[in-house]
């Protein structure tokens, strides 16, 4: 018998047909004899719908009242899935966040969960209970309602099972699995049957949709077994996501290419080549909250630089002007903007065991631990179809590449084809 917590997103409970089909799911795994925690979404498109009322009333809204809105979704949810299971004839609980003592900061509407008590949780399971508990939610110690942000109720599920030791946390999804790439773009794409967290947390941060990322990091540094499943699938084993140790000693160097859409580049022109010039260009952009993501300097002989970076897309226009106006005050060149960009990423620890790629790309800004080979052939492969490449960055496990966004789904097909992820493992 395990103990084992799952999770269902908005489109598993989108409906009450849904909500029963949750039930019978859950019922089947009581049946076996484990020992079962559900933590559902809101329905789908609920909680849009929520804050809209909201800002209906005010533009601004204020943040607490905010999540004291939101919130309720997912109140909704927990209780009519409690409904069905006992229509299932399972004996069930449900509980808000606050219910079961979620106990957060008080950073409204993106909270951080600090502590979690299971002493209900783990009674109401001894006395043969389903214990259903609101994702996304939770209070701070004052009990006041908040929320986690977009996508908090993995990072619901993922605390529960940290907290109580779960064997699995199981996370329900419309996919049956981590894919090699986005099925939609690649439809070669395979579902892999296993993946770290390390890369999962990079193909997250690098636009996979699959997981929430703060779920991932969570996970990984509580080492909680997550395995991503269809809500709309009886079969399947879906993809575990765990800890390097456990990967098959001959696994892929190459695990899976990521992309990201949402990309924008700034650059500033013959900068004076200082000591703190980088703080002088960033500490504005940092202070408006726009995350800086790749950087690269070019020091001309001039002792003057030309710095460049990448931010979301949705930050592009801000960040611009705030560029120009640090531009005038140093006397620079000038500003450049490319908002038609993409990133594409290379992903797998297997690069990491594989040394010796420094010394072979170290003219280009890069320096990591990788296969010799791996680097040379990415550029090779979008080289040879005409793609160039604006920037490069690296980690152990990854290297991604800005290219212009009518190349991304090429770039993304022939990598795919280039690291074999077509084939079975």
């Amino acid at each position: 018998m395990a103990l084992i917590v799952q999770k269902f997103g908005g489109t598993s409970v989108a409906s009450t047909d849904r909500i029963k089909n949750v039930a019978k799911r859950v019922a089947r795994w009581k049946a076996q004899g484990h020992n079962i925690i559900v933590v559902p979404s809101a329905m789908s498109g609920e909680t849009n719908r929520l804050i809209a009322l909201a800002r209906e009333i005010s533009t601004t809204p204020d943040p607490r009242e905010l999540d004291v809105i939101a919130s309720t979704g997912e109140q909704v949810t927990i209780g009519l899935l409690a409904l069905a299971l006992k229509e299932e004839g399972l004996k069930a609980k449900s509980y808000t966040g606050p219910q079961v003592r979620v106990l957060t900061d008080s950073t409204y509407t993106k909270a951080r969960i600090l502590q979690i008590d299971d002493e209900k949780i783990r009674k109401d399971l001894d006395n043969g209970y389903v214990v259903v508990v609101a994702g996304f939610q939770g209070a701070d110690e004052n009990g006041n309602i908040t929320t986690l942000g977009r996508g908090g109720s993995d990072t619901s599920a993922v605390a529960l099972a940290a907290a109580l030791t779960a064997d699995e946390c199981q996370i329900y999804t419309d996919v049956d699995g981590v894919y090699t790439t986005d099925p939609r773009v690649e439809p070669k794409a395979r579902k892999l049957d296993t993946i770290t967290f390390e890369e999962m947390l990079e193909m997250a941060s690098l636009g996979s949709k699959v997981l929430q990322i703060r779920s991932v990091e969570f996970a990984g540094k509580y080492k909680v077994k997550l395995r991503v499943l269809s809500s709309f699938q009886e079969e399947g084993e879906g993809t575990l996501i765990t800890v390097e140790e456990d990967k098959p000693m001959e696994q892929p160097i190459i695990s899976g290419i990521a992309f990201n859409r949402d990309e924008a580049k700034l650059t500033i022109l013959g900068v004076p080549d200082r000591p703190g010039i980088a703080y002088q260009l960033l500490g504005p952009i940092a202070d408006a909250n726009i995350d800086v993501d790749m950087i690269i300097q070019n020091v001309a002989k001039d002792e003057t630089t030309d710095f460049s970076f990448t931010v979301n897309r949705g930050d592009y226009a801000k960040a611009m002007e705030i560029l120009k106006a640090t531009s005038e005050k140093l006397g620079a060149r000038g500003v450049l903007g490319d908002d038609k960009i993409c990133k594409v990423s290379a992903v797998g620890v297997g690069m990491r065991s594989h040394p010796g790629i420094a010394s072979k790309v170290s003219a280009v800004g890069v320096g990591m631990r990788s296969h010799p080979g791996i680097a040379s052939k990415m550029f090779n492969v979008l080289g040879q179809e005409g793609i160039n490449i604006k920037m490069i960055t690296t980690s152990e496990i990854k290297i991604s590449v800005v290219v212009d966004e009518k190349y991304l789904e090429l770039a993304v097909r022939v990598l795919h084809k280039a690291f074999d992820l077509d084939k079975a493992a």
